[in-house]
């Protein structure tokens, strides 16, 4: 798992279409009614949830919460995903876990581009060995690492929780799965998608409500001519791939 970001599903509301589709009939049905939860069948998702989606009725999609853990990421990218603040997250603390500086890939993201350059790459590990060094020695010396990881680069890996619900995840989608987001967000959010995608109960979801870029979303690009050539049928075709992919065993 050498510079790996991993992403996990590790928990949603039980009987997530199913709630989601009770929520839209409690408000068009004045017959149905609390106890109606209980017989609500996955026959009553699919003749209605898709249809009220295809209207555009996406309040209903709140009461679907689910929770991803995140590990190998930047501090680059989390500080993006937290600027989605209709979520909730907690975070690995760098005041109360102390690093154990390994291999510089290990530690630290480094962007591709950067490795492209030889000469360049091996000036970033050299200063990343040196800011790993820095804080053990401080560390060493009774700093605490409260204080000792302020000589730590934005590229030190981290593990974050988040949880979102389907509509807000829709809107992050929208956003970040575009190749015009910043490519390590990018990569958590396909990654998200793609746990969604592995989950059987879920995975109708992401045609239904289109989870996926804003181009899958709105049917045409938003970018227009920032997005480079054949974007929009690469996403698109990758999007169609994932929504009708099947669980892996």
């Amino acid at each position: 798992m050498r510079g790996k970001i991993r992403v996990r599903l590790v928990n949603y509301t039980k009987k997530p279409m199913e709630t989601v589709t009770w929520a839209a009939l409690i408000s068009y049905w004045d017959e149905w009614e609390s106890e109606a939860f209980e017989r609500t069948t996955m026959s009553d998702v699919e003749n209605h949830l898709p249809r009220v989606l295809g209207y555009g009725h996406e309040s209903i999609l709140e009461h679907a919460v689910l929770t991803f853990s995140i590990e190998g990421c930047s501090r680059v990218c989390s500080h993006q995903l937290v600027r989605h603040r209709l979520a909730s997250y907690t975070q690995q603390s760098q005041r109360y876990i102390k690093l154990n500086p390994m291999d510089v890939e290990e530690t630290f993201v480094i962007p591709g581009a950067v490795k492209d350059h030889p000469e360049l790459y091996e000036k970033w590990k050299r200063l990343m060995r040196e800011a790993m060094e820095l804080y053990e020695e401080s560390c060493g010396k009774g700093v605490h690492q409260e204080d000792a990881r302020f000589i730590l680069p934005q590229a030190v890996r981290t593990k974050i929780v988040v949880t979102m619900n389907l509509r807000e995840l829709k809107h992050f989608l929208g956003l970040r799965a575009c190749e015009r987001a910043q490519w390590e967000i990018r990569e958590v959010a396909w990654k998200m998608l793609e746990e969604i995608a592995k989950n059987e109960e879920l995975r109708p979801i992401i045609g239904w409500a289109k989870l996926g870029p804003r181009c899958v979303q709105l049917g045409y690009c938003p970018e227009g001519e920032l997005m480079p050539p054949g974007c929009w049928k690469r996403t698109r075709e990758k999007w169609k791939a994932l929504a009708g992919s099947k669980p892996k065993a």
